[in-house]
């Protein structure tokens, strides 16, 4: 595994390793070969295959409660560009693609964001909770997952946590896309709403889901490195089964490794 001692990159290195990966993304939506998820229909489709609902404001330790309510406000704008999109067979859903750079032009706000394992504010803020929420959905469908990436750093110790650590995905316009592809022989449909309390996500179809999926851990530790930090890993895996609770699948989706922003053994919430 290769090495994750923080470096210190100066802000050039920064600024132009930006520009260089957004262009290769430009390059690969508009002259690559993928075929990407564009139309949307407001007529939701019947069958529910997954969904999944996650708070929306929770209070984090030294976090101020306005970069949530904000975060809603970039959740409102974000949804509206995804909301109802059909993904068809042999189709891919870019999640950058439809969604578009977050600008105050726009109507985004400043929200949280981590960069390099730290808390600070930035237009469009927060919007990591939706590509969290996608990716775990997608997970229960047989859909498949073609980019994403894990978050290098662990913030916030668990609390109260439902899914595995490890379960979510990063995102940074433009280059660290959540990409999907419908390698299926019906269309997808992806459904994205706000209650009063939760963001909530749906992937439908015309035809209802003949297995039923279990996402798990395995070889979860925490290591102390040799530079003095700790890093959490693990392995996420995924079983499948029939409609008469069968085993008939059990694959390895992704393994994280991720630099701890708090101490290992804490164990009551700090949030």
């Amino acid at each position: 595994m290769e090495s994750l001692e923080p470096r210190n990159r100066s802000r050039m290195r920064i600024y132009f390793g930006k520009k260089y990966f957004r262009m290769k993304r430009y390059m690969d939506w508009y002259a690559g070969k993928k075929k990407y998820a564009l139309k949307k229909q407001s007529t939701r489709k019947s069958e529910i295959i997954a969904t999944h609902q996650t708070q929306l404001l929770r209070e984090l330790k030294d976090v101020d409660m306005w970069l949530q309510h904000n975060k809603i406000t970039n959740l409102k704008i974000a949804i509206k560009q995804l909301n109802g999109v059909i993904v068809q067979p042999g189709e891919t859903f870019s999640y950058w693609r439809l969604i578009g750079n977050t600008s105050k032009r726009k109507g985004y706000v400043e929200g949280m964001i981590l960069h390099y394992g730290k808390v600070t504010v930035g237009v469009g803020g927060g919007l990591c909770q939706l590509s969290n929420l996608i990716y775990w959905i997608t997970l229960h469908t047989p859909l498949q997952v073609k980019e994403r990436y894990r978050h290098s750093y662990d913030v916030f110790p668990d609390s109260n946590r439902s899914q595995p650590f490890g379960s979510g995905a990063t995102c940074a316009y433009n280059y660290l896309d959540l990409q999907i592809k419908n390698d299926t022989k019906q269309a997808y449909q992806l459904v994205l709403y706000l209650t009063d309390t939760h963001l909530v996500g749906e992937w439908r179809a015309d035809n209802p889901s003949t297995r039923t999926y279990e996402v798990y851990e395995k070889d979860h530790l925490i290591s102390l490195e040799y530079w003095g930090g700790y890093v959490r890993h693990n392995s996420i895996y995924r079983r499948a089964y029939n409609m008469q609770s069968e085993l008939i699948d059990d694959e390895f989706i992704a393994q994280n490794h991720a630099i701890m922003m708090y101490e290992p053994m804490l164990t009551t919430s700090s949030e």
